[in-house]
């Protein structure tokens, strides 16, 4: 079975000539709309995705405008609206050391460099300077752990385990 990634949506089309505009969810924006690659759409009342060629990227304020190939005009785009583009697992790029995909992150176990278990993280913010995990504590509530050399000690996503060094207030 095939596993896929959220890279952006389609939130709307642009012109007459075939662009959409896509609210980016991807850290990589110029690689994965590089003319030529393969995006797949998954509209919601649809199984199947469409696979699409990206054929133009280009910025505009805060979207990205993309047009496919085959695709050269709003009629042709208009039913796209509302639909995910994804893209498979072999699209995905390897990374640097110390940098992870964000669903290699969630759902793995935290733990203090003492063993005392924190909770799962649930989600990841991106405010600024350094991404935020937000991990659900064992009592319910959201404890929030900032990804910073300081404080991040290890990270396992095979076994899914990270080792934290908690700075004097952050979990209380």
């Amino acid at each position: 079975m095939e596993k896929w990634f959220n890279v952006g949506k389609i939130v709307n089309t642009h012109g007459i000539k075939g662009e959409v505009r896509v609210v980016s969810k991807t850290d990589f924006a110029d690689e994965r709309y590089k003319s030529g690659n393969h995006l797949y759409l998954f509209m919601p009342d649809t199984k199947d995705p469409l696979k699409l060629t990206v054929e133009t990227h280009r910025k505009h304020k805060s979207f990205d405008l993309l047009t496919f190939v085959g695709y050269p005009n709003v009629n042709d785009v208009e039913p796209m609206k509302g639909g995910t583009l994804k893209i498979t697992a072999e699209q995905q790029g390897a990374l640097e050391e110390n940098e992870f995909y964000f669903h290699e992150i969630i759902g793995c176990l935290v733990y203090t460099t003492k063993g005392e278990e924190i909770g799962k993280i649930r989600e990841i913010l991106t405010p600024g300077a350094n991404d935020v995990w937000v991990v659900k504590g064992k009592d319910g509530k959201d404890v929030l752990i900032p990804y910073i050399e300081e404080i991040v000690k290890k990270v396992d996503v095979k076994e899914k385990i990270v080792l934290i060094e908690p700075m004097e207030g952050l979990l209380s």
